[in-house]
C-alpha cells in the first residue's frame, strides 16, 4: 500500500459546504505497507510517515491554511444551527490551530466542551472528558497539558466543571476532531490513544433518543490521503465530514465501521 497526498479536490454535493475540487492526487513517497501487514502496525508506521511529514510544514503555513479551515467552518448552516459543540484545543505544531474557531463559538452564545485527560488509572483504558468552556476569561486561564495543549480544569469557581455526558447538559450537536490522517472515504487515523473514539461511543450510549452529534474532522492539506489508504478497525469511527483548507470533503452518511 502506498501513501498519496490529495491536493485541491471538491464535492458539491450539498449546499451546506464549501466545494472541494478534485483535480489532481500526486504520490507522497515514504510509506509502503504489505497488505497483510496487522492493522495495529498499519497505523504505527503511517503515524511515524505523517509524523516527519507534518512538523516540516511552517508554522505560517499551518497559520494560512488553519484561517482558511475556520472560515469554511464558520460558513456552515450547520455550525450557525448547531447549540452545543466539542472542539479541540490544539498542540503548538502540527495540526490545525483551533484558537479562532473556540472564540467564535463562545462568541456566538453556543455551549463550547474542550477535552480533558483523565489521570491514568493502572490497568484501564485511557479516558478523555468533555468539560464547559463558560467564558472567554476562563478559556485564557487554561494551563498547558499533556503535549502542550491547553486543559480546563475539573471546577470552576469553586464548582464541579459542567460536563458534555452530564444528564443536564444540552446534547453536543457536533465535535470538532484532529486526528494524523484522513481520505475521501471519511476515514480518520488518531494518535493512537483511541480517546475520541471511545468518547463518541459512550456519548451516543449516554444521552438515549438524542440526535447522534456530527462529526467533523479538521484537516491540514498535508493530512489527506487517497481513499482506502487510512488503516481502520472494528473500533473506529467515520466522519460526517473532512474540513480542509480547500473545502470540504462529505459522505452521505457515516456509521460505525462493522
Amino acid at each position: 500500500m502506498s501513501q498519496w497526498l490529495i491536493l485541491h479536490v471538491v464535492d458539491n454535493r450539498d449546499a451546506d459546504i464549501p466545494p472541494f475540487s478534485r483535480t489532481s492526487i500526486v504520490p507522497f513517497s515514504g510509506f509502503t505497507m504489505a497488505a497483510t501487514t496487522p492493522l495495529r502496525a498499519q497505523k504505527k508506521a503511517l503515524r511515524k510517515a505523517l509524523s516527519a511529514t507534518l512538523s516540516a510544514v511552517p508554522t505560517a503555513e499551518i497559520q494560512l491554511q488553519s484561517q482558511a479551515i475556520t472560515s469554511h467552518i464558520l460558513s456552515l448552516p450547520s455550525f450557525h444551527a448547531a447549540k452545543s459543540i466539542s472542539c479541540y484545543l490544539s498542540m503548538p505544531t502540527g495540526e490545525v490551530d483551533t484558537s479562532s474557531i473556540v472564540l467564535e463559538i463562545l462568541r456566538a452564545g453556543k455551549a463550547l466542551f474542550v477535552p480533558k485527560i483523565h489521570p491514568p488509572v493502572p490497568n484501564s483504558e485511557p479516558k478523555m472528558d468533555f468539560l464547559k468552556v463558560y467564558s472567554e476569561e476562563d478559556l485564557r486561564s487554561f494551563p498547558a497539558g499533556l503535549w502542550g495543549i491547553s486543559e480546563p480544569g475539573w471546577e470552576w469557581k469553586g464548582k464541579r466543571r459542567e460536563s458534555a455526558l452530564d444528564e443536564v447538559s444540552e446534547p453536543l450537536d457536533m465535535i470538532l476532531l484532529p486526528g494524523v490522517a484522513f481520505d475521501p472515504s471519511l476515514s480518520r487515523l488518531g494518535h493512537g490513544k483511541g480517546y475520541y473514539d471511545r468518547f463518541i461511543t459512550n456519548c451516543i450510549s449516554s444521552k438515549v433518543d438524542v440526535r447522534r452529534p456530527s462529526l467533523v474532522a479538521l484537516s491540514l492539506r498535508e493530512q489527506i490521503l487517497q481513499s482506502g489508504v487510512v488503516p481502520i478497525g472494528e473500533h473506529d469511527w467515520k466522519m460526517d465530514a473532512i474540513i480542509t483548507p480547500d473545502g470540504v470533503i462529505q459522505g452521505d452518511h457515516v456509521s460505525k465501521v462493522e
